[in-house]
């Protein structure tokens, strides 16, 4: 057997660019440089300085293992086992969704209207939201929930990772908890239509759970659910915050009103678009 010859570093970088822009990522050669970065464990200007090197040729077998399976589609979250979330690194995997940037201003609203007291999140998924509360606001208690308990299993490991501390339990929405009450509640509901999630790019349905994406026929499923039953969750006066579909962001402010929330408000997104919903329970007596 012919052995394996070494290759410049910079040379490897542009071969998997060249993959990557042919199977259709928008930024191949940003995207080489950082699953190089990743396998290596170094900086992605590091790739750069040492472009004219030989490399080493295990980096080099898991760098293309790595490229084979972002060419194939896997986002690049799932390939390296790690997203961003605000000041959080957190562990990524088909057991969740994927953390978006658009949902950290969830918490931008949560931590403005109710800092303090006691917090919940409403499908957990990664632990993104109840992470990002624990570790930036000042409550006496966060606490989570998921029906999967797969997810769960991935919020409780990233909990470990970063070191915020988080109470997770299982349940369909708030039913675990009827007997306590929450001076906030977050939520990130899955919020496409049933025909919506039919119609997604294959890296998204090929990849990423469709219990956390798809909400029936209309994508308003869980999203009228969290209203009717959120009431029943928060002291008098508490809040929710909550993101929705941006094309259906009045559609739950109705729905938000019709079932008695006060103050409800639909806020921009950095895009402009209508993408988080804030309503608070009225106070009673």
């Amino acid at each position: 057997m012919r052995s394996e010859l070494p290759v410049a570093v910079g040379g490897l970088i542009e071969a998997a660019a060249a993959r990557l822009k042919a199977s259709g990522v928008a930024k191949p050669r940003r995207e080489a440089h950082r699953l190089w970065a990743w396998v290596t464990r170094t900086g992605p200007g590091e790739a750069f300085l040492a472009r004219d090197r030989a490399a080493d040729l295990e980096a080099a077998r898991g760098f293309e293992r790595a490229v084979a399976r972002r060419v194939a589609g896997e986002p690049m979250a799932y390939v390296t086992g790690m997203a961003g979330f605000r000041r959080l690194e957190l562990r990524a995997d088909r057991r969740a969704l994927i953390p978006r940037p658009e949902t950290e201003g969830v918490i931008e609203h949560a931590l403005g209207l109710a800092p303090t007291g006691r917090a919940l999140d409403l499908g957990t998924g990664t632990g993104c939201l109840a992470l990002a509360l624990a570790q930036e606001g000042r409550y006496d208690l966060v606490a989570a929930v998921d029906v999967d308990p797969a997810a769960l299993e991935l919020a409780r490991e990233n909990a470990a990772l970063t070191g915020v501390t988080v109470r997770f339990l299982r349940s369909d929405l708030g039913a675990a908890l009827r007997d306590e009450a929450f001076d906030l509640l977050v939520a990130n509901p899955p919020y496409l239509t049933d025909a919506e999630y039919d119609a997604l790019d294959p890296a998204v349905k090929k990849w990423e759970p469709r219990l956390a994406l798809a909400a029936g026929k209309d994508g308003l499923a869980l999203t009228r659910r969290i209203l009717a039953e959120g009431p029943g969750l928060l002291r008098d006066g508490g809040w929710l915050v909550m993101e929705v579909d941006s094309t259906r962001g009045g559609d739950a402010a109705g729905t938000a009103r019709a079932l008695g929330w006060t103050d409800v408000r639909v806020h921009e997104d950095l895009f402009g678009r209508p993408r988080y919903l804030t309503a608070r329970r009225e106070h009673q007596g």
